[in-house]
């Protein structure tokens, strides 16, 4: 059995401790075992020699294998598995994909056929739940399903109390809900735009800045990037609203948790959140 990697430009990087983490929760399946599962038992694909099939996974594949060389594969994006047969050569009766998502394995029996000029092929594998089984992955808190479920869920509470806010050329801003999950921090965040011109988002940044600078001093930030944004919204013409989940965080009293929002027009408006840690510490757990 050969394992592949990813090829450029989408090589997946994995250093050798998260390998090994990744091989430890492979065999720790909750109620699992792969000794159990027999290749006679996997449900069946059809591999054409002219025809690319396509796995799509509910969420991003972080490590997959197949069995023979004859088949290659890549990921187009995080999560679709493309594979083909290398050429019209080399021949195999069947082979078996395992595919392992951030908290699911499923493994499938990939089977080479004639050329599908007749259009019956299935060229995409919705990767469904009933061919899956649960993986106990160290590395993964909550999957990207559960991200957006969860955030979802967070968008749909009326934004009526305002944790902080702010203002300042035409722009209001709004830190609605601060909400812990886990190892995970959401939070809830609207612009609204009082003026005629549509505001085009340049960037929004967060980072932990200096709650108090003085002249003398030099201006320290660190960047902190969100694991998790709901919507991608490139502009608004007149209100803004998105979550976006965070990894848990702690900085000194000294420290505030900056939110910039930056225009790309020459305009360059900007509006800038600041959210002390007593904030986040106050912050409420998600309702059940």
């Amino acid at each position: 059995m050969c394992t592949w990697s990813i090829r450029k430009p989408f090589k997946i990087p994995i250093n050798m401790k998260k390998y090994l983490l990744l091989l430890a929760a492979f065999i720790t399946m909750e109620g699992q075992s792969f000794a159990q599962l027999k290749k006679r038992d996997l449900p069946v694909v059809y591999l054409p020699e002219n025809v690319s099939v396509h796995f799509v996974s509910p969420e991003p594949i972080r490590f997959v294998d197949i069995s023979v060389k004859a088949i290659s594969g890549d990921l187009p994006v995080p999560n679709i598995l493309r594979i083909h047969t290398r050429d019209s050569i080399t021949r195999f009766n069947d082979a078996v994909v395992t595919i392992t998502g951030e908290k699911f394995i499923a493994q499938y029996r990939v089977v080479l056929c004639q050329d599908d000029h007749d259009g019956t092929v299935q060229t995409e594998i919705a990767v469904e739940s009933s061919d899956c089984r649960p993986l106990d992955n160290p590395e993964v808190g909550l999957s990207q399903p559960e991200l957006k479920a969860n955030a979802l869920r967070l968008l749909a509470m009326r934004p009526d109390d305002k944790v902080e806010k702010a203002k300042g050329f035409g722009l209001q801003g709004f830190l609605y809900h601060i909400y812990t999950l886990g190892d995970y921090i959401f939070l809830d965040i609207g612009f609204r735009n009082q003026t005629r011109l549509p505001y085009t988002i340049d960037q929004l940044h967060f980072s932990i800045e200096d709650k108090k600078v003085t002249k003398a001093s030099t201006i320290q930030s660190v960047e902190v990037k969100p694991v998790f944004v709901l919507q991608d919204i490139p502009s608004f013409d007149r209100y803004y609203r998105n979550i976006f989940a965070f990894k848990k965080l702690t900085f000194p009293g000294n420290k505030v948790f900056a939110i910039g929002l930056s225009e790309k027009q020459l305009s360059g408006r900007t509006l800038t959140l600041k959210a002390d840690y007593k904030d986040l510490l106050h912050a409420d757990v998600f309702p059940r």
